[in-house]
This record gives C-alpha cells, sequence and structure tokens, in this order.
C-alpha cells in the first residue's frame, strides 16, 4: 500500500510542520556528538524533509529516507544538502551502516504487522555502528486507547483542506481516512482519499527487543525531557548500540 500520494504529501508538509519544528531541539542534541565526529546519520521516514532541514543546517551528514515517492521528491526541494535523499522499505531493504538512526511521525507504526515493526527495529539496530544513537518514535497501545472517542476532524489552509476520520479496530490498531482538497493550477480543487491503518505495540517491550541486538534503550516520552512532551501514547525510544 502507498502512503501520503501527491496531494496528502503536500497538505502535511504545508500544515504538519509543527511536530518536527517541536522534536528538532532534542534530536540535535542527542546528536551533538555525531556531529563532533562527523558521523552519518540515517533519518527513517523522512517526510517532506522538515526534520532533514534542520539536521544539514546544524551540520550533519544525512542519509533521508521514506517509503513515500511524493515525500522523497519534497524531501528533495525541502535538504539539498542532504547527502542522499532515497526510498527505503523497512522491514526487508538494506539500511546503510550508519552512527545514528533518527525518526520522528511514528513511520515504523505504518508496517503491516508486529512482526515487521520487530523486525524493523532489529534492522536498524544492527545497522549501528559501536555506541552508535538510536532516536525514533513508536505508537504505544495507549496510543488508540487516548484516542477512543477521537471525532472527526477538518484543517483549512490557502489553497487545501483536510477532513480525518479515525477508527479503531481492535487493540492493536489505529485507523485514519483522509480526505484532502487541493487546488489545482486550473483554479478548482482536486479531491484525494487514503486510508491509513497504523500497527500498535506494548512499547516496553521494546528495549528487550533491542537489547538482544546490541542496543540499551528506554523509553520516554519526549527527545529532550525539558518541556517538549510528545502526544499521548507516541513515546520515544533512545538507545546507543554497545561499545
Amino acid at each position: 500500500m502507498t502512503y501520503y500520494r501527491r496531494d496528502l504529501a503536500y497538505v502535511f508538509d504545508q500544515g504538519y510542520g509543527f511536530h518536527a519544528e517541536a522534536c528538532a531541539p532534542g534530536i540535535l542534541a542527542l546528536l551533538s556528538g555525531v556531529r563532533e565526529k562527523e558521523g552519518l546519520v540515517l533519518e527513517v521516514g523522512c517526510g517532506s524533509g522538515l526534520l532533514t532541514k534542520r539536521l544539514v543546517e546544524a551540520g550533519h551528514r544525512v542519509i533521508a529516507t521514506d517509503a513515500s515517492p511524493a515525500m522523497l521528491e519534497l524531501a528533495r526541494d525541502a535538504a539539498p544538502g542532504a547527502e542522499d535523499i532515497r526510498a527505503l522499505v523497512l522491514p526487508d531493504d538494506p539500511v546503510p551502516a550508519v552512527d545514528a538512526v533518527v525518526g520522528i511521525g511514528h513511520a515504523l507504526n505504518y508496517l503491516p504487522d508486529a512482526d515487521a515493526i520487530r523486525r524493523g527495529l532489529t534492522a536498524l539496530a544492527g545497522a549501528l555502528s559501536p555506541g552508535g544513537l538510536l532516536a525514533v518514535d513508536l505508537c504505544d497501545l495507549s496510543w488508540g486507547t487516548a484516542r477512543e472517542d477521537a471525532m472527526a476532524q477538518g484543517r483549512v489552509g490557502d489553497d487545501w483542506a483536510i477532513i480525518t476520520r479515525f477508527s479503531r479496530p481492535s487493540p492493536e490498531r489505529f485507523d485514519r481516512d483522509l480526505t484532502t482538497f487541493v487546488r489545482g493550477a486550473d483554479g478548482g480543487y482536486r479531491r484525494e482519499d487514503e486510508h491509513h491503518a497504523n500497527v500498535l505495540i506494548d512499547t516496553s517491550t521494546v528495549p528487550a527487543l533491542l537489547a538482544g541486538h546490541g542496543v540499551t534503550a528506554a523509553v520516554g516520552e519526549s527527545f529532550d525531557g525539558a518541556g517538549h512532551p510528545l502526544p499521548a501514547g507516541l513515546h520515544s525510544i533512545i538507545g546507543r548500540r554497545r561499545p
């Protein structure tokens, strides 16, 4: 299934950059040692490149990746200074050897099942150099609980609008049906629909999983612990590969 086709990618780039801005300071602080040694950073689920741009501006060498061709096209415009911007579809695509892996926007929760998420995490852990950093976010089971009765939402921009409807087919799933309207060159609006199925996991099990693959990790509710909490049910996974 292809997520974030052209119009939805555009809407998220235009209307949802606040998450990248909120997470960037904490991610950059975690990466300070990587920058000092000119290490290589892999960004998973880079989206339209909003965090990528901040990483590059801070002096990092970055390989930015995403499974959405439309998002990658936007990211190439946003962060031309990245070392590479390319497709990466976990858990089966090969992951390059790097000094850090970062990712916001719970990209792994888009995988088809919990086993695929576990395989994706272990693939990322295996790509880290000794002492390398892992900092990604994941939707916990509590993500769905916190939004059990979430009502449909709508947002409007200068040339776009989006309607999002929510459902919870099971305790391990949280789905969104998204309808976008984006103004075309002729002045009219075109409609695009996407169904997003997110697999939720018990994030408390992740440290033990990663420990078996050489990474000591902890689950948190922020990337910096200093007043920038993630949304309810979205947890940070921060760890380092053992030397």
